[in-house]
């Protein structure tokens, strides 16, 4: 074999092993997460492109059609709710409230356990002591009860409300977080940054937190249901979003009411919600499979 050839192995060889290039390549063969992914973005772009789907507004009224079962040739695909609106709209709409509720209550908290469980898990001592602590106490404390405080006093602004509940949110993710982080922060490549003078700003930046990006993605596919479910409970107590606006939680609320007379009225939200869920957790467990590195 001649000298080029031998150059040239490696590189063949070992093209495209980066950890991000093998992730893609391992979920791709997962064929319920690709599935369960296609599912989420029908659904994601199904929401967005709500008024250009049915040709009926979200809040408008029809008096002669309440409680009216679905009708394709009218255009109410999935019947109409005990005012006349149209089912179909409706639920779609309350899928941009309730996604997009969903991705900001994500952020907040992916925003402050990043942050908090990065810090205390590289300073360590007494700092990261009572840091968790604080984690422990908010842990002692009944969640629900802080979910039900938080819509009493936002509840005629669910984007402030639900970027306080991402607020309190965050626990899970800062112990993921600060775990990875004990672990990194005695490797070589963090040895030798501080042997070199950066700054632990720095190295938190740079070497420590993008280094537990393999799990934080992974659990932010898992907060999205989490955070629809509690936007879902809030509103099917009547304490989320208000009229006439509505999310899959108001729905259901709705539809349980005249689930006697009207099945279709629940059928269709809860479908749609439980749909969504499902293929959001085959994601992540999709996502948690292809980035394990004891599986590669």
């Amino acid at each position: 074999m001649t000298e080029a050839a031998l150059r040239a192995t490696p590189t063949t060889e070992f093209e495209g092993r980066s950890l991000w290039a093998d992730a893609r390549r391992r979920f791709a063969r997962n064929r319920a997460a690709m599935a369960s992914l296609v599912i989420v973005l029908l659904v994601t772009v199904a929401c967005i492109l709500a008024p250009w789907i049915s040709p009926h507004p979200y809040d408008a009224v029809d008096w002669d059609r309440m409680l009216a079962p679905p009708d394709w040739q009218a255009g109410y695909y999935f019947g109409t709710d005990a005012n006349g609106r149209d089912l179909f709209v409706r639920t779609l709409y309350g899928g941009q409230v309730s996604l997009s509720i969903a991705a900001v209550a994500t952020l907040v908290s992916l925003a402050i356990g990043v942050i908090w469980g990065a810090v205390a898990g590289f300073v360590g001592g007494r700092i990261d002591a009572a840091m968790m602590r604080i984690v422990d106490i908010l842990y002692a404390l009944p969640f629900v009860f802080f979910v039900i405080l938080l819509t009493v006093i936002f509840t005629r602004n669910f984007l402030l409300m639900y970027v306080a509940i991402g607020a309190v949110s965050w626990l899970d993710m800062a112990r993921i977080v600060r775990g990875q982080t004990l672990s990194l922060k005695r490797k070589e490549f963090v040895e030798a940054a501080e042997a070199g003078g950066v700054s632990r700003f720095n190295i938190l930046r740079r070497h420590i937190i993008p280094n537990t990006l393999g799990p934080v993605v992974i659990y932010m596919t898992l907060t999205i249901p989490q955070v629809i479910l509690i936007e879902s409970f809030v509103s099917f107590l009547g304490l989320g979003v208000q009229e006439p606006s509505a999310s899959w939680g108001t729905m259901i609320n709705e539809g349980a009411n005249v689930m006697e007379i009207a099945p279709w009225a629940l059928l269709y939200p809860a479908t749609v919600l439980v749909a969504t869920l499902i293929a959001l957790n085959f994601v992540g467990d999709g996502l948690r499979d292809a980035l394990d590195p004891k599986d590669r």
